[in-house]
């Protein structure tokens, strides 16, 4: 990665990584129905063509990059994409961009309940957009010229007020969302698969991704407790042992590994991006007992908390 391409360190004097609803607007945003689009440059331009790290609680977000350079921060990663590329945020990643001046794309802001409502037929579409996408794409290849011309009739019709409007927003926003899920997956890997090591789909596996969507959702809302395994699976109407099947053959790992996961994750933004002392982050994230927090760090990490903090997120 060349020289000019990393971002600065985000300040350790912010208490914690800014919650947005959208970038710089604390309240909540005057977004038509769960849906806002802009171009890159209506935001970026205000604040210096750089987007310092934050997250949107509930809210997704695509960027489709027509022109121009964009080195991107998402949690731990970071990389430079030149355009045209595509870069797809869920709900609650840390992300901050720095753009070239002048660079030209689109934003695109969903409410999640919004892309559930559209896409809640295919369970495992809706688990493969909970990562996150930085896509380089090709110029010249017939995907590339689709998304962007999809892209720019849904910003006409955001901006107009055509017959059947509703309709034609939302039908634009499930492809676009369908294609960046699409993008992240290996040639020849099954759909719903992000990392194309998941196993062939089958007929009888649509139940089982629906349970996975669900305990992930069931994750999310209670992993600052750790609750046990069995606490999760009951609003499912599954036992732990089937959960712990479906998790093992869906996404080769236990379902105490995927709470463990969220929660590493989390201790990793709040050390790599809050000044909260370790012991408060432990407390926050369920541990009753620092030092086991820094024990489990260590075992996921290979470092203390303490020493991941010092040698920086990204290092």
């Amino acid at each position: 990665m060349a020289a000019d391409s990393v971002l600065r360190r985000p300040s350790r004097r912010r208490a914690e990584t800014p919650v947005y609803s959208l970038y710089g607007e604390d309240g909540r945003s005057p977004a038509l129905d769960g849906l806002h689009l802009e171009s890159i440059a209506d935001r970026s331009r205000l604040h210096n063509w750089e987007i310092q790290p934050h997250r949107h609680g509930a809210l997704v977000q695509l960027l489709l990059i027509e022109r121009g350079r964009v080195t991107v921060r998402m949690d731990e990663e970071e990389r430079v994409l030149r355009a045209p590329a595509l870069v797809w945020v869920p709900a609650l990643a840390v992300h901050g961009f720095r753009f070239a001046p002048e660079t030209e794309g689109l934003v695109i802001t969903l409410d999640q309940s919004r892309l559930r409502a559209l896409l809640d037929h295919l369970p495992e579409l809706l688990d493969s957009l909970a990562e996150p996408r930085l896509v380089a794409l090709d110029r010249g290849a017939t995907v590339t010229r689709a998304l962007f011309a999809v892209g720019h009739g849904l910003r006409e019709d955001y901006a107009g007020a055509g017959a059947w409007r509703a309709p034609a927003l939302d039908h634009a926003v499930a492809l676009l969302a369908t294609q960046a899920a699409r993008l992240g997956v290996s040639e020849g890997a099954p759909h719903g698969s992000g990392n194309g090591n998941s196993h062939a789909l089958t007929s009888g596996d649509g139940r089982a991704l629906q349970h996975l969507a669900r305990y992930r959702e069931q994750v999310e809302r209670h992993y600052r407790r750790q609750p046990p395994v069995a606490a999760l699976a009951e609003p499912l109407g599954i036992t732990p042992t089937q959960l712990n099947r479906l998790c093992r053959r869906h996404l080769q790992c236990s379902a105490l590994a995927v709470l463990h996961q969220r929660v590493l994750l989390e201790a990793k933004r709040e050390l790599g991006y809050t000044n909260f002392m370790v012991r408060q982050i432990a407390d926050g994230l369920g541990f009753a007992d620092p030092a086991y927090f820094t024990r489990f760090f260590l075992r996921h990490t290979g470092r203390s908390p303490s020493a991941w903090r010092e040698r920086g997120a990204g290092s």
